[in-house]
């Protein structure tokens, strides 16, 4: 084992030694939406483009001050942050995360709403219009780096340094993208990325996941782009540069990092330009805080950890959900560990803890640790994965009823409707977590192909973003598909042209049969007179 580590070790020195590298680069990285889960990617990011030897200007909605990054690390921050979460009730109507409508539509409007309130609020901001209204442009920058959601109005400043771009996704590939790189994702089996299913669609599956998709399409196309292109004019429009609309800069990326790896994905169409960085955010856990880890060291019967994320949170649990979850924990053998954001809960069992903020890797990585209750965030399903830990979720929201669903279809997960849950079912899913085996086998398996890469996705990340700077640019990943009209893209005008050419054939052939047929009969009337 240990000569075969060695030799692994030995190989992947080799590799990167024999790899160009990019020492020095100027990177402007645009990470304006104030969502705290995001950062855990965008922190990983940029921790590692420092140890690399870039230096980083960093437009962010949140600081990350306290990360103390160093004399490379240049930062551009959005103050006031922008309360979007306060505005959306006034749009979309009332009710709290535990009561959200859950249609896809909706969702679809909301991130789109929250992608141009969030970019105009940055682009306001003093700090933000000098970068903008720069004198020097120049040589600047070598890269310019933005995260994909929502934030499109900013790659008007790859125009504006005259840089390559990288966009970066907390989130696995989604559809839409197949416009963004000139691939084809078929509907038949990619899901659109808010629905629960997996590849594997029944027709009345497939027929709603193509109206999602093609809803989609057409409503970025149509609906969404537009605003952004009005953003642009607005807030760049006085520069002397003509800028492409939002649609064409958005399918001019040299890459894109996708948060996301197998098996935890579904397999389907790539471009190049999709580098898959999934778990980029893993890191070797850290010891754990002393009480934790006493109450995980005694756990004799195993623990739980129960956590719904940075969104969802526990203490807004509606009462009655609430008794459910107490009444549960106090019937099992097993401890749990609960990220529960009040100081305390009435009549809390002995053998829960909570606390309201949690190390969740490093909890994940203790060997007591049996089951994983969630919400169904990808971040928080990679740990679960790395760490082979089986999962229950309760999925609330967006891309988590399809990282559940493809849990519980790979057989490391059971999902539950948080909105009808009852006491029976969450004990039962719990103990068939816990005690059958069959779920940690699985894990086991699942967690093994996710490590199983050629090289970590922090260094792969890495890599590829020194090749496009090394190279000012991935022109030649760009296909050909995007420089096509939509129907020339489908082959519509080949599939047009065949149809006439067969409607064609067969109204020339019923036309000679009736002529044939009538000569036929012409002849054999001329016959009967004489």
């Amino acid at each position: 084992m240990h000569t075969k580590i060695s030799i692994g070790l030995l190989a992947l020195v080799v590799l990167v030694a024999q790899a160009p590298t990019t020492n020095g680069a100027k990177i402007l990285a645009v990470f304006s939406f104030p969502g705290k889960s995001h950062y855990m990617m965008h922190n990983t990011l940029i921790e590692e483009l420092l140890k690399h030897g870039h230096q980083v200007t960093a437009i962010t909605g949140l600081t990350l001050g306290p990360e103390k990054l160093g004399s490379n690390y240049t930062e551009i921050l959005i103050d006031p942050m922008c309360r979007y979460w306060e505005e959306l009730p006034k749009q979309f109507g009332g009710g709290d995360i535990y009561n959200i409508d859950t249609d896809v539509v909706v969702f679809l409007k909301i991130v789109h709403f929250m992608g141009v309130l969030t970019t105009e609020h940055a682009l306001k901001q003093p700090n933000i219009q000098a970068i903008i209204n720069a004198k020097e442009t120049q040589g600047v920058y070598d890269l310019l780096l933005v995260e994909q959601f929502a934030q499109e109005a900013f790659l008007a400043l790859a125009h504006i340094y005259n840089v390559p771009v990288i966009s970066s996704a907390t989130f696995a590939q989604q559809t839409y993208m197949s416009q963004m790189f000139g691939i084809m994702s078929p509907w038949s089996y990619v899901p659109h990325g808010f629905l629960p299913y997996t590849e594997h669609m029944s027709f009345l599956e497939r027929i709603k996941n193509t109206y999602y998709c093609l809803r989609h399409d057409l409503e970025r196309e149509y609906s969404y782009y537009p605003q952004m292109d009005e953003l642009v004019q607005k807030y760049f429009g006085h520069l002397p540069i003509k800028f492409p609309s939002i649609s064409a800069m958005t399918q001019n990326l040299s890459a894109i990092l996708i948060n996301n790896h197998a098996p935890l994905n579904s397999a389907g169409p790539l471009s190049d330009s999709f580098i898959n960085v999934g778990g980029m955010h893993i890191k070797p856990p850290k010891p754990l805080p002393s009480d934790i880890k006493k109450f995980l060291d005694e756990a004799k019967h195993g623990a739980i950890y129960f956590s719904l994320g940075s969104q969802v949170q526990s203490k807004d649990m509606p009462l009655d959900k609430l008794r459910v979850f107490l009444d549960v924990f106090r019937s099992l053998k097993q401890r749990v560990l609960w990220k529960f954001e009040n100081d305390s809960i009435a009549e809390l069992p002995e053998n829960v803890m909570i606390q309201q903020w949690l190390p969740q890797n490093d909890i994940l990585a203790h060997p007591n640790v049996r089951a994983f209750i969630s919400h169904g965030g990808l971040f928080g399903t990679q740990e679960a994965a790395y760490h082979a830990v089986p999962i229950l979720g309760l999925p609330f929201y967006c891309d988590q009823y399809l990282n559940i669903k493809k849990a519980q279809d790979g057989g490391y997960a059971i999902a539950l409707d948080f909105r009808t849950l009852t006491r029976e079912q969450l004990k039962n899913a719990l103990q068939q977590l816990v005690d059958n085996a069959t779920y940690h086998d699985n894990m086991q398996r699942v967690s093994r192909i996710f490590r199983d890469r050629p090289m970590g996705p922090r260094e792969n990340a890495m890599y590829w973003i020194d090749y496009v700077i090394r190279h000012k640019g991935a022109r030649h990943w760009r296909t050909a598909g995007l420089d096509l009209n939509w129907f020339q893209f489908y082959l519509l005008d080949v599939i047009s042209l065949i149809v006439a050419a067969v409607v064609a054939a067969s109204v020339a052939a019923y036309l000679l049969t009736r002529w044939v047929a009538r000569r036929l009969r012409g002849g054999q009337t001329k016959q009967k007179v004489q």
